[in-house]
């Protein structure tokens, strides 16, 4: 937007009256609607529109779910399938507790024998620690050339003192899997295991972990490029090192595949490759650079939702409200219908 300059002014008023109302009319016109603009933009948050939650700050607003009351109760419903914890017929353990006294007279039972026995099963895990295997490798002399040869120590047992693949991917699986930071990632093994490693251990385990991934990842990506019909397509940021970088995500029902970029549009979704290659219907919001790619596109219901909050918030009409509504009874009959099997 740009309002009248000085020679356009100039020049209204020299052509009269009528040309300077016009003018100001024109600049009124472009001001209200920046106004309206920056207003609207304002009253964005992250319930009624696509601004993640992290945007609303302090002013967060009060929380409304789309959501309906089925009516049922909490709790298993009829004719659901329990999964109450269910005793086992070989145990690891067995503790036998004796009758010594009968509990009504007191009369020594000690010699007699048991007509049957109650059970009772206690799961839980045994005290955790960790276990020191040491490898030893013969080292024999020939008695022919007098030469030393040593037995060869298993490929994984490449150091004097390291790690095994059981505690390292214990470290990998609650750092990367479960979000855990690296200093409380230390605490919980050494909670656990009475042995704490160092926040460096931990990051290089991750790096190895991630190495060996690879070539899985490569497949989902090649997976999800030329096989699934459809899929959906987002991108989140995230904070690395103080700097915003955007994580990209391509996902279906089965399969997620991540890419982190320094950038949001197209020069990152050009160089992560999975959008320009793409053989489905690519499901997102209405982020502008998705429209750049030649591919069938699914808008979400979920963003749909947001806006329509949004114009119910800003610019009430009647026909939004049975709109937003459909939407959710759309929504409710296809879980009703995936509940049931259809």
């Amino acid at each position: 937007m740009q309002v009248a300059s000085e020679k356009e002014i100039r020049a209204a008023y020299q052509e009269g009256e009528e040309a300077v109302i016009l003018l100001f009319q024109k600049t009124f016109l472009m001001l209200a609607e920046r106004i309206q603009q920056l207003e609207d933009q304002l009253a964005k948050n992250s319930s009624n529109s696509g601004k993640p939650p992290s945007s609303d700050g302090y002013d967060q607003p009060a929380p409304k779910s789309q959501r309906k009351r089925s009516g049922r109760k909490s709790g298993g419903q009829k004719g659901h399938t329990g999964e109450t914890l269910k005793m086992v017929e070989k145990p690891d353990h067995v503790r036998a507790h004796r009758v010594e006294a009968c509990g009504h007279c007191g009369h020594s039972l000690k010699r007699r024998k048991a007509v049957r026995a109650e059970k009772r099963q206690v799961f839980d895990v045994p005290p955790m620690k960790i276990e020191v295997t040491e490898h030893r490798a013969e080292v024999k002399e020939c008695p022919c050339c007098g030469k030393e040869t040593r037995a060869a120590f298993p490929n994984e047992v490449s150091k004097a003192a390291q790690y095994g693949t059981e505690i390292k991917s214990q470290m990998a699986y609650l750092n990367s899997e479960q979000h855990i930071p690296l200093e409380r990632t230390c605490d919980l093994l050494e909670e656990w295991y009475g042995h704490r490693p160092s926040e460096g251990t931990i990051v290089s385990v991750c790096a190895e972990a991630a190495e060996k991934v690879a070539p899985a990842n490569e497949a989902v990506k090649k997976h999800l490029v030329e096989e699934e019909a459809v899929a959906h397509f987002d991108e989140s940021g995230i904070m690395i090192n103080g700097i915003l970088n955007w994580l990209h995500s391509v996902s279906t029902s089965r399969l997620t595949w991540y890419a982190i970029h320094a950038k949001r549009g197209s020069a990152a979704m050009n160089d992560i490759g999975v959008l320009p290659n793409f053989k489905g219907r690519a499901a997102h919001d209405d982020l502008a650079a998705y429209f750049l790619y030649e591919v069938e596109h699914a808008l979400c219901n979920a963003h749909h939702l947001r806006t329509l909050i949004f114009l119910l918030e800003r610019y009430p009409q009647k026909w939004i409200e049975p709109l937003k509504d459909l939407l959710l009874k759309i929504k409710a009959k296809v879980e009703t219908a995936k509940e049931k099997g259809e």
